[in-house]
Formats: C-alpha cells, structure tokens, sequence
C-alpha cells in the first residue's frame, strides 16, 4: 500500500489550485425630503397653521443577540510511541469518518505495534512526508476502506497533516504518512486528469513534531526501495513501539 510512480504522475504532484472570492458592492440609495408649501395657505387666512409634532420612536435598549458559533468537529487523538520519541495525533471523527475509524480499529488491535517508520522522502528544500504502518503485510491489515477526498473532507496537506498511503482509490488499509512541509498537490483535484481523487488527509500532528523531523532527516539507503521509492527507504527503519487512543 505505497504511493507508487504511477500515481505521483496521474496526480501531476505539486499542482496548486486557486480559489478566488469576488465581493459583492451594494448600490447605495439617496432618498431627499421635499420642501414644505404650507406658508402660502396660512397668509391667506390669517390663521398661523401648527406644524403638527412628530413623536420620536422610543430607542430600543434590548442588546442584539450574539451569533451562536457553529460546533467544532469532534476529534480524537492517538499517541504514536517511537523509537525516538512520541508524536501525537488529532484525528478527525466528524471530518473524515471512516478513515478516523481504521485507523483507530488498527491501534486497538495493535496491528501497528511493533511496526516502522520505513520511508523518508524529501522533496526541494523542507518538503517531504514520513510513511509508516503495516508495509501492506496481509496478517496485520485489514479490509481496505473506501477513499474519503479532501474535497470530501476539506482537509490539506499541510504541515503535520497525517494521510493514508494507498494504490487505486479504495485500497488504504494500514500504511500511512505524516506530512513534512506542504504538499498540497496530493489534495484531490478534479481539474486534472486521470486518477485525481488524492490521498485521504483524517488528522494532524499536534505534539512531538520534532519526532516527525528526527525521523524526516534518518538516513535512507540509495538501493532499497522499488520504483519512485527507490533511496527514499529509511537504512535502519524506526520502530514503533506502540499507537494508543488518548483519553
């Protein structure tokens, strides 16, 4: 369950979309009171007409009502326990459900104890992820689970952000990375052909972002590895000791 060759070109990495919001001016009106022919009448009478008194509308002193502030989406978070140290994550129950819920069901088993950080990629000058899990072993994964896009989700690839490594969308199971820097370009992108769903973003690093770099900056062998992973394997992997659910 790599990031394969294939589908760094189908997803045409780093391509950055845009969004643009447009204000809206509303046309101000000016509404002008004419002046008052009253005078003509009262000279022919005799009779000075009162100007009848206008009562002033009581001001309100009920304060407005305050906006009720949408509830944030619930998260969860998980300890990472490594061999150089601890990282934990906030994962995302709400945004990305069923994504959140696999890698959850994997802590609670242990299918990720006694696994490794296996993989340090880097791209140009602080760009880059950490891959982890199961390196697709069929007696710790489980049944793949179905993508959720971060056009789904509305999550990114940004710093510290953690996301499910896959092949064809639909195949994640117990491989997963953690985000060094930005790649936005694994965010699913409708515009591009191909297979541009992404990769599934379900959480971010919230603590031990050290740990993250430690393991970004391990040295990695120039012959292991198939493909586009080929130099980017990590020479002596880190081990993780043990995932856990916070309370």
């Amino acid at each position: 369950m790599f990031m394969n060759a294939a589908m760094g070109t189908n997803l045409t990495v780093f391509a950055l979309a845009l969004a643009l919001l447009v204000p809206l001016r509303a046309a101000a009106v000016d509404v002008a009171v004419p002046p008052s022919s009253s005078s003509s009448s009262s000279a022919t009478t005799g009779i000075t007409a009162e100007t009848p008194s206008v009562p002033t509308p009581a001001q309100s002193t009920t304060a407005p009502t305050p906006a009720i502030a949408a509830p944030k989406p619930a998260v969860v978070r998980v300890s990472v326990q490594t061999d150089l140290g601890t990282i934990v994550l906030e994962l995302e129950k709400d945004r990305a459900p069923i994504t959140t819920a696999n890698f959850l069901r994997y802590a609670k088993e242990k299918r990720f104890d006694g696994t490794t950080f296996y993989r340090a990629m880097k791209i140009g000058a602080g760009d880059g992820l950490i891959q982890a899990g199961t390196s697709g072993n069929p007696k710790r994964n489980l049944k793949p689970i179905k993508h959720e896009p971060t056009t789904l989700t509305g999550l990114s690839h940004v710093e510290g952000a953690v996301s499910m490594a896959r092949g064809t969308p639909g195949t994640a199971a117990g491989d997963f990375f953690i985000v060094i820097g930005t790649l936005s370009s694994l965010d699913a992108d409708p515009s591009q052909s191909g297979d541009n769903f992404g990769y599934a973003v379900f959480g971010h690093v919230v603590a031990g972002m050290e740990t993250v770099l430690r393991i970004g900056d391990a040295p990695t062998s120039a012959t292991q590895g198939d493909g586009a992973m080929k130099g980017q394997m990590i020479a002596a992997p880190i081990k993780i000791i043990a995932v856990k659910r916070l309370p």
